[in-house]
């Protein structure tokens, strides 16, 4: 595993007690055969009682998201740690990962916030406006309207791949604000760019169709919706992420283009700004996870962020051979590292 320092990690005895050795299951040592079965594997039943509740998000137009949140008995809820799970792309709170790492953080004894992005979830009609990976302020709003509601003390943003860049992208604008205390996020979405070119290699196809595909879909369903504000006249065919970022995210979203819109929204920009501690979990064998020898660099020299990239995992998945904690690693991991943050036991600035 790359740490912090940028070693190699080899024995666990050099771990953090937060952080085990990751040895994948040995008939999913490829990134691709990872993500799938990631994506399908079944889990537990999830068993939590929800209570669901919209925030205002953008006062402007009245844009709402959706929320489901677990809290722990009120005389204990405002000082216990809250975690806020943010989905990635055509994800929703009901995603299997979003539901896994909710379970663990709440039989730890934390709050816990499912927030659906705008439009996810069902929740199209809530929004006017269409999500996109730089709508930190989002994720903002959702902190403040709980803290507000209930005087939380402790707040940790946990994102998924375009979740983790949201979440990221919100730490570097925030730094040490109260009351974010820690950040970990999986397989994050830090250059939008890279990832988008990726995401487009042949290898790649099914993945992007896929995404694709369910952007469509909603898109139009949002046409239906505010037909004096979208329309598909016009737009002609979109056959990849980055001309669906440039027909139709760039334009009813304020940027110039596509590339003014993955710059502006991405996290690399502010992440040298982050200030809390911060877990960043990547797969060296993630299909379309991409870092610049730039942005790599910025992370690595920033004393608040623990940088753990296993060489196997695929994106999103982590599937692990020791079922000990479940096959889940990485949703094990984010857990056990911001216990040790509000616990203290966090050894910020670590070099391995």
């Amino acid at each position: 595993m790359v740490t912090q320092a940028g070693a190699l990690v080899e024995a666990q005895e050099a771990l953090p007690t937060w952080l085990t050795s990751y040895e994948p299951h040995p008939l999913l040592t490829n990134g691709h055969l990872q993500t799938i079965v990631g994506n399908f594997l079944p889990r537990p039943q999830f068993h939590l009682l929800a209570v669901e509740e919209t925030v205002e998000v953008d006062p402007a137009d009245g844009s709402r998201v959706l929320c489901h949140c677990h809290w722990q008995p009120e005389p204990v809820r405002a000082a216990r740690l809250t975690a806020i799970l943010v989905h990635g792309l055509n994800g929703s709170s009901n995603s299997r990962y979003i539901r896994g790492v909710a379970q663990r953080a709440w039989d730890a004894g934390m709050n816990v916030v499912r927030m659906n992005m705008r439009n996810c979830g069902g929740t199209d009609a809530l929004s006017p406006a269409l999500f996109h990976s730089g709508r930190s302020a989002d994720v903002g709003a959702v902190v403040r309207h709980f803290t507000g509601r209930f005087g939380l003390e402790r707040v940790a943003l946990v994102g998924y791949s375009m979740g983790g860049n949201m979440v990221l992208k919100l730490a570097g604008e925030w730094g040490a604000r109260p009351p974010l205390v820690s950040v970990a996020t999986v397989c994050s979405v830090i250059d939008l760019a890279a990832c988008s070119n990726a995401l487009h290699a042949p290898s790649n196809f099914v993945y992007e169709r896929h995404f694709l595909h369910a952007l469509m879909q909603r898109f139009r369903h949002k046409v239906e919706l505010f037909p004096a504000i979208y329309q598909t006249a016009g737009i002609g065919p979109v056959r990849s992420i980055r001309e669906f970022d440039q027909k139709i995210v760039a334009p009813n979203c304020g940027f110039h283009d596509a590339d003014d819109y993955y710059y502006r929204a991405a996290s690399a920009r502010v992440i040298d700004r982050v200030a809390v501690p911060t877990l960043v979990l990547l797969a060296g064998d993630d299909p379309f996870i991409r870092l610049t020898p730039e942005t790599r660099e910025r992370i690595l020299a920033n004393p608040h962020i623990e940088f753990v990239e296993p060489r196997h995992g695929g994106h999103c998945a982590f599937l692990s051979r020791n079922s000990a904690e479940g096959v889940h690693w990485a949703e094990a991991t984010v857990v056990r590292y911001l216990q040790a943050v509000a616990e203290g036991n966090h050894p910020r600035g670590r070099a391995a």
